[in-house]
């Protein structure tokens, strides 16, 4: 039987010293208290792109252009419920100061450290990426 196919779009927000930054999941949701990469579930209607400039405003309190979000990578991953779909996007320039809004905690991080933050295994593949090409 074929699982259910979840569309979730990702953003690597990069700083101007080159760290990334990740976000944790705060305490009652799924997969609480792991690192993921900020951005969230497409819904009908919506492009990846727009999905994202939503959930960073959201999320975050930034204004993130259409423009500015590089595709890079994505993820594919079967969890037991669904299957997972996720671009990443890369994005250097935003307005607004990144604040958290919605997790337990943020942090900018290094790319070759990404692996030191437990994360779903859907974003893991996702830190050798951003550590080999940033």
């Amino acid at each position: 039987m074929a699982s259910r196919l979840l569309l979730v779009a990702a953003a690597a927000l990069i700083d101007t010293d080159g760290r990334v930054l990740i976000c944790q999941r705060p305490e009652g949701k799924q997969l609480a208290g792991l690192w993921e990469f900020p951005g969230g579930k497409v819904e009908a209607g919506e492009t990846p792109e727009d999905c994202l400039i939503r959930e960073l405003q959201e999320e975050l309190g930034i204004t993130a252009r259409r423009d500015c979000l590089a595709p890079f990578v994505f993820a594919s991953h079967a969890y037991e419920d669904f299957h997972l779909l996720m671009p990443l996007y890369l994005l250097r320039r935003w307005d607004g100061q990144v604040t958290r809004r919605e997790h337990a905690d943020m942090a900018w991080v290094k790319p070759a450290r990404l692996f030191d933050y437990p994360m779903p295994p859907a974003d893991e593949p996702l830190c050798a990426w951003l550590r080999d090409c940033l």
